[in-house]
């Protein structure tokens, strides 16, 4: 059972009570109709009345800046030695996508930092099984271009494009632009010999928490069917180390699917991220060679060290600078953030996209729906997620999607040409809310059209169908993803 909630009061629905075989209530009961610039950033709307409160903490938590440490207020304090961005939002615009930024101006005196593009770093060899990855030894496992007072940022991150062109079977020509990286002006020396480096956009985040409360029966069925299933399509999950539940789970989050639950990659962003160490991450990003990051000031309001505080290299030993109360706010809150309705379901071109999705074995990765599980779920989330029935297109699995996408750089059971698939649902919405329309795990592609001629490996055979459709074809296939 689910409510929508007006003011204080609250419309009570059961999740089967109207059938809905298009997805229009992309989150059952959890639903808004949001539309614009706030649509991802609405609480369930069968939330309850304390729920949105914790809903409104999180939510200053996640918005607002960190600072330097030693600050007048320490709620806030810590941020750094290194990090790329100084709030959660930083990245998350409006809980929205991240946009790499524009190539031209990554180069030359005054570039554009990659602040919602973050570049994942590790080298060959046995990786930590709690990691997934054997992180470089100098600059660690993410390459940080930001720094506090007093230290070095990591380097810079230049991007230029080569370009790829192609044309469809009606004669139409496309180009599409690869992104080509390169880490420079590097603070501590030159990375390790043959150190892997792969480019992570942050994704819209409305509905994660029902992403985490599909069983995980599911996952593991989406695997056998497609195993044995003809065509090229053979999903698997990553299997990963969950820092709160302390054993392996499934991954869900992440685009090669690295982390199994929000609460561990929302405390994992803050800590590689913005610099913010907490309990399950108790010590700062610094490596023994960074000597200045490990000279600076740890936050969290110390009683102990020069100035009240203690430096970055005995973290370990010190109060966490978000306590624990805090971070579950802020994970309360990203898991109650609720998916947008679906838009124009009725429309005559969307419905023949919908068609044409299906008949292009899209939905072989991209399954349209499941039923959340009734629980027990985790303290940091809410009852409300529990039982709905949901619309995110996607089977939360790992695929080979080739050459041309592939990074190189294994995560996990990920290998360097997986990729976890991406859910659907507010795909649509990305330009009302951002501003752009950057898609794939690094922004490469402008607009779904241009994503689905990125797709190879095992989704080849669904990017040569929709090469083989007219003008009109492709039009109402982009229409029904946009709807989204």
């Amino acid at each position: 059972m689910g409510a929508l909630l007006i003011g204080s009061a609250a419309l009570v629905l059961q999740a089967d009570e109207a059938p809905d075989p298009l997805g229009e209530k992309t989150g059952g009961a959890t639903t808004v109709y949001a539309t614009g610039k706030n649509a991802f950033s609405f609480p369930l709307a069968n939330l309850d009345d304390p729920g949105r409160t914790r809903f409104v903490i999180g939510n200053s938590f996640f918005k607002r800046n960190w600072v330097e440490a030693p600050a007048s207020t320490t709620a806030r304090d810590g941020l750094g030695p290194h990090f790329i961005a100084r709030a959660c939002a930083g990245c998350h615009v409006m809980d929205g996508r991240g946009e790499p930024p524009a190539w031209q101006r990554t180069l030359g005196p005054d570039p554009e930092p990659t602040v919602a593009l973050l570049m994942r770093l590790s080298v060959a060899g046995t990786p930590d099984p709690r990691a997934g990855v054997r992180p470089d030894p100098v600059y660690g496992d993410q390459f940080n271009n930001a720094a506090i007072q007093g230290v070095r940022p990591e380097g810079r991150v230049e991007i230029r494009q080569q370009p790829i062109h192609g044309r469809f079977a009606d004669g139409t020509r496309y180009t599409l632009q690869k992104p080509l990286y390169t880490l420079t002006d590097l603070a501590y020396g030159p990375l390790a010999p043959g150190a892997m480096v792969s480019p992570r956009i942050a994704p819209q985040i409305a509905g994660i928490g029902l992403l985490e409360a599909i069983p995980e029966a599911e996952i593991l069925r989406n695997a056998r069917e497609q195993a044995a299933a003809p065509g090229l399509v053979k999903g698997q999950p990553n299997r990963v180390w969950d820092v709160f539940a302390q054993e392996e789970r499934i991954g869900r989050f992440g685009w090669k699917a690295n982390v199994a639950t929000i609460a561990h990659q929302t405390a994992g962003a803050f800590h590689g991220d913005i610099g913010i160490t907490s309990s399950v991450f108790p010590q700062e990003t610094c490596t023994p060679a960074q000597k200045d990051c490990l000279a600076a000031p740890h936050g969290g309001g110390r009683t102990s060290g020069r100035d009240g505080l203690v430096p970055a290299a005995s973290a370990d030993a010190s109060r966490p600078e978000i306590d624990d109360d805090t971070l579950g706010q802020v994970i309360f809150y990203q898991a109650t953030l609720a998916p947008a309705a679906r838009r124009n379901v009725n429309d005559a071109q969307v419905l023949r996209g919908q068609a044409l999705f299906a008949q292009a074995q899209c939905a072989a990765c991209h399954r349209p729906s499941y039923v959340t599980a009734e629980g027990p779920f985790p303290r940091f989330t809410s009852p409300a997620l529990k039982g709905q029935r949901i619309w995110p297109y996607t089977d939360l699995l790992l695929h080979d999607m080739g050459p041309d996408l592939a990074d190189g750089r294994p995560d996990f059971l990920a290998s360097g040409s997986q990729w976890k698939t991406p859910p659907l649902w507010g795909i649509g919405l990305i330009k009302d809310v951002n501003g752009h329309t950057r898609l794939m795990h690094d922004g490469r592609a402008n607009g779904v059209l241009e994503a689905i001629l990125w797709h190879g490996g095992e989704a080849r055979p669904a990017r040569e169908q929709v090469l083989k459709m007219n003008r009109a074809d492709r039009q109402a296939l982009v229409k029904f993803v946009e709807s989204l």
